[in-house]
Formats: structure tokens, C-alpha cells, sequence
């Protein structure tokens, strides 16, 4: 009995100090940004990792996803006469909703876990200590660029996957199934509103924020992973550990944002 509150109380107190680590390593992090020198090459080098390297798993699933939208909506719609509503479901449906967490998910698996698996071996590979040895911030070096990239990414990224996500739905819609070109574009026209996009907008930022957060501290605190942190093994398994975790913080901070933005 006594080894199972042992084991009880061990895992709240590791919990506990992995949170409070993350919250100093975000702190931290976010106050490099401001600190000098100001350099922008790092900046656009990782809009590239993160952002343009993304862009054609984004192209992909935002198509699909107003397909699919498309056909269902239409379907469903169909059944009580409203198939003019066909355009204002689904650019609500990817404005608000599906378009910032589709598009954070698919830039955790492909950005995501890069990030962590890159900070994690140059954990390992000592190369962090050796910036420290050598009075270089590894948190200005490293960190700040990726957190500034995210935050400029995910927006654009976002508005990508919304807008082909449309016309996916309208190619479905109106294209295949014969929905009224003019009632998908007027409904739509009438039904969007700024606070639906300043919603899609506030979750994106939130979300890129999410993505480089969890997953750059995970590598970078790969060393103090339970179980041991090193080797190939340690960072295969702390990068997974991050890809799941960033997913789950996604789904619930849109919980969070859309029961505060609506």
C-alpha cells in the first residue's frame, strides 16, 4: 500500500515539475523574442520549414475536407429544402471550426515533430550545452525564430486551407451534385461575418503558439524525460510524446477559445 502512494505521489510531483518547466521554458522563450540582436534570416528560414514545407499537406486536406463538407451538407440540407444554404455551412463550418484544427494537426505531425526531434539531438548531441559553454542564448538562437514562425505560418496556412476547402465544397456541391452557383456564393456572401474569421484567426495563433511551444521544450528537456532521454530511442519516443500531447492541447484550448469567442 505504502508503494502504491509512493508511486502515486511520484508521478503527480514529476507531472508537476514538467508543467512548471514548460511555463518557464514559454516564458523564457517569448522574452528572447524582444531581446537583441534582431535577425530576420532565422525568421524566414523557419517560415520555410514550417510554413511553406507544409503548404502542399495543407492543399491536400483542406480540399478533401470541403469535399467531403460539400457532400454531406448538400445531402443533409436537401432534406428540408435548404440546399441554398450549401455555401454559408461550409465556410463556417472551415472558418470557424475545422480549418485552424485541421490545419494545426497537420502541421504537428509534419512541422511538429521535426522541431522536437531536431532540439532533441541537439540535446543529446551536447550541441545546446555547447552555445551555453560559448555565451549564446540557446533560447534567442534556437527557440525564438521557430515561436515567430509559427505565429506568422499558422494564420496564412489557415486562410489556405479555408479557401480551398471552399472551393472544394462548391466543386461538390455545385459542380457534381447541381446546387445553385449564384445561392452557395450569396449565402455565404450574407452568412460570414468578421468575428467569424477573427475567430478562425485567434485560434491559429493560439495553435501555432501550442505547436512550437510543446514541441521545441520536449526535445529541449529531452535529458529529464522519464525513463531516460538519450539516444535514438529517448528522442523517438519524447518526439511522439509531442506530436500526441500538442493534438490534445489543440482540441482543447478550441473548446476553450470558442466557448469564450462566441
Amino acid at each position: 500500500m505504502l508503494r502504491l502512494f509512493e508511486a502515486i505521489g511520484g508521478f503527480f510531483l514529476y507531472n508537476v515539475n514538467q508543467l512548471g518547466r514548460l511555463g518557464i521554458f514559454l516564458f523564457v522563450s517569448l522574452v528572447s523574442i524582444f531581446k537583441p540582436p534582431y535577425k530576420v534570416s532565422p525568421v524566414i528560414k523557419q517560415i520555410y520549414v514550417i510554413g511553406s514545407l507544409s503548404i502542399f499537406v495543407i492543399l491536400f486536406t483542406g480540399a478533401f475536407t470541403g469535399m467531403v463538407l460539400g457532400l454531406q451538407g448538400y445531402n443533409t440540407l436537401k432534406k428540408f429544402g435548404s440546399e441554398g444554404l450549401l455555401g454559408s455551412a461550409v465556410a463556417l463550418s472551415l472558418i470557424r471550426e475545422l480549418g485552424p484544427v485541421l490545419a494545426a494537426l497537420m502541421v504537428t505531425g509534419r512541422a511538429g515533430s521535426a522541431i522536437c526531434a531536431e532540439i532533441g539531438i541537439m540535446r543529446i548531441s551536447e550541441q545546446i550545452d555547447a552555445l551555453e559553454c560559448m555565451a549564446i542564448d540557446p533560447h534567442k538562437y534556437i527557440m525564438a525564430p521557430k515561436f515567430l514562425a509559427a505565429v506568422i505560418s499558422m494564420p496564412l496556412l489557415t486562410a489556405i486551407f479555408d479557401v480551398i476547402g471552399i472551393f472544394g465544397g462548391y466543386a461538390i456541391g455545385v459542380g457534381l451534385l447541381g446546387a445553385n452557383e449564384g445561392a452557395f456564393f450569396s449565402s455565404m456572401y450574407k452568412d460570414v461575418e468578421f468575428d467569424d474569421i477573427y475567430m478562425g484567426l485567434v485560434k491559429s495563433l493560439v495553435f501555432g503558439l501550442l505547436i512550437v511551444w510543446i514541441c521545441s521544450a520536449k526535445g529541449y528537456f529531452v535529458h529529464l524525460e522519464r525513463g531516460g532521454g538519450f539516444g535514438a530511442e529517448g528522442v523517438s519516443r519524447v518526439t511522439t510524446t509531442a506530436v500526441v500531447l500538442s493534438s490534445v492541447a489543440i482540441l482543447v484550448f478550441d473548446y476553450f477559445l470558442t466557448s469564450v469567442l462566441i
